[in-house]
C-alpha cells in the first residue's frame, strides 16, 4: 500500500521523528470541513513563514557582504515570495502528499500555488520543530541554495529591477493596481496595472496577482529600455 507521508519523506530527505509533525503540515482547511478537531497546517505555515525569512536574509547577508538594506530587501521578497515556495513544493511533489477536501481536490488544489506555497513553509516549521535549525537548513541550502546563488547572477525579478530603477532614475515608488480577474476560479486570470510617477502606467497579466505585477513591472521596464 503506498504511504504518501513515506513517500514525501524520501523524496526531501527527512525522516519525521514525530508523525503528527508532517501531518499536521499537509493538511489543508478544506480537509477538515468544520471538525475542529483536525488541526491543519495554519499554525505551521505562521511559523516556517518566519524560518524561512531568517535563513534567507542570513543566506543574502553572507552572500551579498556590499549590498545595503534596500539591495537586499527585494532579493529577499523574491526567495520567499509565495510563488517560489511553491515552485519548491512542485520539485519535492508536496501536492501528492496533501490532504485535501473533495471540493478543493476537484477544483485542482494539489496544484494550486497558495495552497503548495503555504504547505512548503508548513513543512519547514514541521522539520524544524522535528529535528532543529540543522535539519530545516540541510532543507533549505537543498532547495534555496541555488536560487540564491542565481541572485548573483540576476540580482531581481521585474518588480525588484523596477523599484530599483525607479529609485536610481529619482521616479516615485511603483504602485500597482488590480484592475481586473477573469477566467474560472481553477484557473483564473489576474490584470494589473503599475505606476511610477511620471510615466504612463504599463499592464501585465498572469495566473496570480503577484505574476500579473512581476509582468506589468517587466512591460515598463521593457517600454522604458531597461533589461530584466
Amino acid at each position: 500500500m503506498v504511504d504518501p507521508i513515506a513517500d514525501l519523506e524520501a523524496r526531501i530527505g527527512y525522516v519525521f521523528r514525530d508523525k503528527s509533525l508532517i501531518e499536521r503540515a499537509l493538511t489543508h482547511g478544506s480537509y477538515a470541513e468544520g471538525r475542529k478537531t483536525i488541526p491543519t497546517y495554519e499554525r505551521l505555515e505562521f511559523l516556517g513563514d518566519r524560518v524561512l525569512g531568517l535563513m534567507t536574509a542570513e543566506a543574502l547577508f553572507k552572500s551579498f557582504d556590499k549590498a545595503d538594506e534596500g539591495a537586499l530587501a527585494p532579493r529577499l521578497n523574491s526567495m520567499v515570495r509565495k510563488e517560489t515556495c511553491a515552485d519548491v513544493a512542485r520539485e519535492v511533489d508536496l501536492g501528492a502528499a496533501l490532504r485535501i477536501g473533495r471540493s478543493e481536490e476537484k477544483g485542482g488544489g494539489r496544484n494550486k500555488t497558495s495552497i503548495l506555497g503555504d504547505a512548503c513553509e508548513a513543512l519547514m516549521a514541521a522539520i524544524y520543530l522535528d529535528g532543529g535549525r540543522p535539519a530545516v537548513q540541510a532543507f533549505y541550502d537543498h532547495h534555496w541554495g541555488a536560487r540564491i546563488e542565481a541572485l548573483k547572477a540576476k540580482p531581481s525579478d521585474g518588480k525588484s529591477a523596477l523599484q530599483e530603477w525607479a529609485a536610481r532614475a529619482g521616479h516615485g515608488v511603483p504602485r500597482y493596481q488590480l484592475t481586473q480577474r477573469s477566467g474560472p476560479d481553477h484557473r483564473p486570470v489576474f490584470t494589473v496595472q503599475v505606476t511610477v510617477t511620471p510615466l504612463a502606467p504599463a499592464v501585465g497579466e498572469g495566473g496570480s496577482k503577484q505574476a500579473a505585477e512581476r509582468a506589468a513591472a517587466e512591460e515598463l521596464l521593457k517600454r522604458e529600455g531597461q533589461h530584466v
